[in-house]
Formats: structure tokens, sequence, C-alpha cells
């Protein structure tokens, strides 16, 4: 029976979150800092005062209960209120400031960061940054958990309960080996892509499913790089591929810089009159109430992102 004078802590809600998001005691002991009997205790003091199980525990497995699931929304409301009057009390009305858990595809954080975390540093000196790099689908479960802030990715989303913020709109860069007969243009078309042996991340990375989404609006037969057997998880060593006559690739163009500057690549571009991009942008629960802190932080990568880009191919 609950207690109706009892009014959960915030140690305690942030506990329960802990383990219904990771399903391992020591684990969740290991995130907060604490050990497992102060994490077992703050548990029993929750589910104590509020007169329900909200954890069932076994010798091999946590579960959350029925009624754990359904209140672990309100819970995570309740931290992120609770984490967002704490930063807007350290700073002036909305200014970034605090902890901020920032997620980021692979294909944008390499690039990014080097101009993104100076500007940061200069421009948020209160901010307190943590980055975590991970494919879509990951920061997009994170993000829905309540384990991130806010994440950097191509946009459009579609995930609900989410708000997209579009910041910019990055062009894609056709990567060759050195002595192709394509290297050095700057008047590409689509239909390039059906006679070039296209290398691709592996399945998960967005950038991978824009490159066959670009085949099938330009009416080119996808499969062939869709089945590759040849595939990477990085740019870097896509480079490496291609650079040592694998095939082709195409890349963003922040990460010309970066990945296009070595012996045995070269790099052309498409017509003026070719779309062939990707929209990036921040997502965020639709929930948090920072929204202009974001649009602030937003501004602060658009900035960055300029900064990336190849003088030459502007």
């Amino acid at each position: 029976m609950s207690n109706k004078e009892y009014r959960p802590t915030l140690a305690q809600l942030r506990t329960f979150v802990t383990i219904a998001e990771n399903k391992h005691f020591g684990t969740a002991a290991t995130k907060l800092h604490i050990s497992q009997p102060s994490l077992s205790q703050a548990l029993v003091a929750l589910e104590t005062g509020l007169g329900v199980q909200l954890i069932e525990r076994s010798t091999r497995k946590v579960i959350v209960t029925a009624i754990g699931e359904a209140l672990l929304p309100y819970a995570k409301e309740t931290l992120e209120a609770a984490d967002t009057f704490l930063n807007r009390s350290r700073g002036a009305g909305g200014e970034l400031t605090g902890p901020l858990t920032i997620g980021m595809i692979p294909t944008i954080a390499p690039y990014l960061l080097p101009a993104l975390l100076p500007a940061m540093r200069e421009k948020c000196p209160e901010l307190q940054p943590s980055v975590v790099e991970d494919r879509t689908a990951h920061l997009l479960s994170r993000l829905r958990d309540g384990q991130l802030d806010l994440a950097l990715m191509a946009l459009p989303s579609e995930s609900s309960g989410m708000i997209d913020l579009p910041l910019y709109t990055e062009e894609f860069i056709v990567v060759v080996p050195a002595d192709h007969e394509l290297a050095g243009r700057h008047d590409l078309t689509l239909s390039v892509l059906d006679d070039l042996d296209l290398l691709l991340l592996d399945e998960g990375h967005c950038l991978h499913d824009q490159i066959i989404d670009l085949c099938r609006r330009a009416e080119v037969n996808p499969s062939k790089a869709a089945n590759a057997i040849t595939r990477a998880s990085s740019l870097t060593t896509l480079m490496q591929l291609v650079a040592n006559g694998f095939g082709a690739t195409l890349v963003p163009l922040s990460a010309v810089e970066a990945e296009c500057h070595r012996p045995g690549v070269a790099i052309a571009t498409f017509a003026d009159s070719v779309s062939a991009s990707r929209e990036v942008g921040l997502v965020y629960r639709s929930s948090s109430s920072r929204a202009h802190e974001f649009e602030h932080f937003g501004s602060l990568i658009t900035e960055a992102y300029r900064d990336t880009l190849p003088a030459g191919l502007l």
C-alpha cells in the first residue's frame, strides 16, 4: 500500500530509470557511480513509498513490470524537467550551459568536431558536452530512452515523438581512383552511378541508404551496389579501397578535406543542376523544453560545418 505523504527523490527516480534502461543492476550502479547495495536500497525505497513493484528481479535477468513500464516515461520526463531547471538556473534564459549529451552519426562526427569543439569552448564556456558516435537507429533509440539530449544526423528522422531541426544541405562528392576517366570533372549527372563499381558503407549507416536512394532516383539499378561483397564501416577504409582500384564511392562534402587528399584518389562533382545531397539537422524529443537552447546549438553546428568545407568546391 502506498504512502500518500511519500515523495520520491530525484536520485530514486534516476535509479529506477537507469535500471530499467540497462536491465542490469551492476551496469546501472556503474553508470550512477554508486555501489550495488546503494542502488538496491534506493529502488526498494522508491517501490516501498509508491506501494508498487517497478522491477522484477531474478537470478538471471531484470524485468520491468507492467506498472514500471507505464510509469517509466513519467520518471524520465521528471528527470529531464529537473535537468532543464538546473541548466536554466546556471545560464541566462536558454543559453547553453551545463551537461549536454550529443549523438552524431559516423559520417558527420569526425569531420565536424574539429571545428565544433573549439567553437563550443569559446562561445559556450559553461557547456559540458558529451559526444556519442553511433548509427542512426541506435541514436534514435538512445534519444527515446533519454540517454541523449539531441542527435545530429541526416533528415528526416521519421521517428514519432521527435522534432527535426534542419540545419544545412550537404552535397555528395564522387571519389574515384586517380587515373579514372571521371577524375576532376565537375559536370556529372546521376547516370554516371550506373557506370561505377560503387563501394558502400555497411548497412545501418545512413550514407549507405542515401546512395542507394540516389541510384533509384536516377533510375539506375542499385542492386550491384546493394549486394556488393566489399564494404566498410568507415569512410577512411573506403578511401583505401578506392585508392587501390577496388571501385568508387560517394562522400559528403565535409569529408573531402580529411579523406580525399591522399595518394591514389581523385574527386569529381555533379553539375550544379543535379541534386545529389543530404539534409542534415538536429533531432530531439518533442517533450523537451530546451528547444531554444537546441536552436542556439544548431547555429554553432551550421557555422562549424561551413568551416569544414574545401574552398575550391563551394
